[in-house]
């Protein structure tokens, strides 16, 4: 498989849904931005997304274009948007349409164009179908990104980073990182898991989060290690 690889960007992948890829893009932005980045942001493919009077609206999408840098059309930033909060494939064929990569890669063209990264975080974890035939993972590849992987610690976590880790190896996308993100405040031994990934994952811990409320960018981003979050960006 022959990759080209990007130096413009960062694609934020998780473990699952609702692990904090939102919030941990948030932080990476905001990190970033710190460091003199002028930062995009992306989220290609949305489910659970509210109708309103300017068409529908994704919460994350609109969270990560406040964020950004700079400012595009919602339908730059969120390409395909969809209302039930279900499999992206399946609302997409309810509605009669197919999502198509390459609409999302001239999306991203335009926005790394006027900055300096651009921050893509996907729609659920790593290997959910967008149609009949591809994956996001599939959408990483096109983009030719390096993968920050957010692992949600919970119980499970571990089998879940290792798959996913060793299936994003596969297809040669570089693994520029990972955060521990701290989604269940009552799990046991979390420092002991965090440390069974740092053994086993073949790529930096770029931060630990523990469970906030609320997760704002700027606490998630002091969380963060700057050096690292630089070499992530620009992994090759």
């Amino acid at each position: 498989m022959n990759i080209v690889f990007m130096s413009k960007g960062i694609f934020v992948t998780g473990t699952d849904t609702e692990i904090g890829k939102t919030s941990c893009s948030l932080g990476l932005i905001t990190r970033l931005q710190q460091a003199g980045y002028r930062v995009a942001a992306m989220k290609p493919v949305a489910s659970g997304c509210a109708q309103t009077a300017a068409g529908l609206r994704n919460e994350d999408a609109i969270l990560l274009s406040q964020c950004a840098s700079c400012s595009f059309d919602y339908q730059q930033v969120n390409p395909y948007a969809f209302m039930p909060p279900i499999a992206p494939h399946i609302a997409a064929a309810a509605q009669g349409i197919e999502i198509q990569p390459a609409v999302i890669k001239a999306a991203f063209d335009g926005l790394a164009a006027l900055a300096d990264v651009v921050v893509v975080e996907g729609v659920g974890g790593w290997a959910v179908p967008i149609n009949a035939n591809q994956s996001m993972a599939g959408v990483a590849i096109l983009l030719g990104l390096p993968i920050v992987l957010v692992v949600g610690l919970r119980l499970g976590c571990l089998n879940h980073a290792l798959l996913t880790a060793a299936t994003i190896m596969q297809t040669g996308l570089p693994l520029a990182g990972w955060i521990a993100n701290s989604i269940d405040p009552q799990l046991a031994r979390a420092e002991e898991n965090i440390q069974a990934l740092c053994e086993r994952l073949p790529m930096p811990l770029l931060g630990v989060i523990p469970y906030l409320s609320p997760p704002t960018p700027e606490r998630i981003a002091a969380l963060l290690d700057k050096e690292q979050c630089m070499v992530a960006v620009k992994k090759e």
